[in-house]
């Protein structure tokens, strides 16, 4: 027999204990409700797909991430999801494919990574999001990431920064030099460390030597990061990148102008599926990302949007929960004033033996008659 700790679970894997499990479910309703407002749908994908259509399209990107077994019903390969919005873009191009755009989809459900980060070593998250299929115009950038801001608001969570990046801006600079290869790595990696001197040092061509440093300097609040980018004499593909950035930005300040906004013109973290805007917003404190999102391609090259939010997360920035008085029914207990407490917001416990203590068992009522009594210290 193994001597292992049968509490102990693999590493990036933890339990969720009351009062947390219920709490974050009602975060979960909460969010959705927020989505649902905003007229997007809920759907359901499944946990498992098959490898080839889960990693299909934009499911490239998370590839590594993704956990594989045999179905031994079909003897094909299966891929547990590592990321929802893949799943999102193959319900859009099949079993949606003919429902009016720009569609707008919402979900909630858990992910298994193969892989954490040193800053979140989770391995298994909660996500709740949101997708816009079909909508190019920067106002569905805009429209994701300001119901995501609503609904964090409305569970609590206040003083978060939307920082808005743009992945495809360095690969663009870089193909316009005529820098590939091993020199692009070096500089790429220069660029994600924020190393100035090293910046400096590589960008060798004058083009990028006059564009890179004001540019990294620029990151910050959104008007500076945009009147850099519009100062700049910027090759096409990079001014079209630079113009809808701004478009985007506009659109969110507009709809919400109490968002705090950040832009960096040079960050390419993220899924490399995102051919837009992407979108990140942190939390107050150390409580680190809330939730992520940005512009991408959906199956049959659609063009889509979305924002992801991570419900663990959210459930620390917004603090504890409160907790849903629970009320004590002696036995013989009113039946319907049970009811009535119920319907009030009480949680019922019911006596199942004359030795059930209520304090142990964390009442904060007792049934008394028809009402709900306090229960002393």
């Amino acid at each position: 027999m193994s001597d292992a700790n049968p509490a102990l679970l693999p590493a990036g894997l933890h339990d969720l204990l009351p009062p947390d499990a219920e709490a974050e479910a009602r975060l979960v309703e909460t969010l959705m409700g927020v989505f649902a407002a905003h007229g997007y749908d809920r759907v359901k994908p499944p946990l498992l797909e098959f490898e080839d259509t889960l990693l299909a399209g934009s499911g490239a990107a998370v590839a590594e991430q993704t956990f594989r077994l045999m179905d031994p019903a079909s003897g094909r390969m299966m891929g547990l999801r590592a990321d929802t919005t893949p799943q999102i873009t193959r319900l859009a191009a099949h079993r949606l494919g003919r429902a009016a755009r720009p569609l707008r989809l919402s979900y909630a459900g858990q992910v298994l990574r193969v892989h954490g980060s040193e800053l979140a070593p989770e391995r298994q998250l909660a996500q709740a999001g949101i997708e816009i299929i079909g909508g190019s115009a920067p106002e569905a950038d805009a429209e994701c990431a300001v119901v995501a801001a609503e609904a964090l608001s409305t569970v609590g969570v206040h003083g978060f920064v939307l920082d808005v990046t743009l992945p495809t801006m360095t690969p663009a600079l870089l193909d316009a030099a005529g820098i590939t290869g091993a020199a692009a790595t070096r500089l790429s990696r220069a660029l994600d460390r924020k190393d100035a001197a090293a910046v400096t040092a590589l960008a060798d061509h004058p083009m990028l030597a006059r564009l890179l440093p004001p540019l990294m300097e620029s990151a910050g609040p959104a008007p500076r990061a945009l009147a850099a980018l519009a100062a700049a004499e910027l090759p096409p593909t990079a001014r079209a990148i630079a113009d809808n950035a701004a478009a985007v930005v506009r659109a969110i300040q507009a709809a919400a102008p109490g968002l705090r906004v950040t832009l960096d013109p040079l960050e390419f973290r993220g899924f490399r599926y995102h051919v837009g805007v992407a979108f990140t917003v942190y939390g107050p404190g150390r409580t680190g990302e809330l939730a992520r999102g940005g512009r991408y391609l959906s199956a049959n090259d659609e063009p889509s949007t979305g924002m992801t939010l991570y419900p663990d997360a959210v459930r620390r920035a917004a603090g504890p929960a409160p907790r849903r008085p629970r009320l004590f029914l002696p036995i013989g207990a009113d039946r319907a004033a049970a009811a009535t407490a119920r319907a009030q917001g009480y949680a019922t416990l019911a006596a199942l033996s004359p030795q059930d203590d209520p304090r142990a068992l964390g009442c904060t009522h007792i049934l008394r008659g028809a009402m709900p009594a306090p229960i002393e210290e």
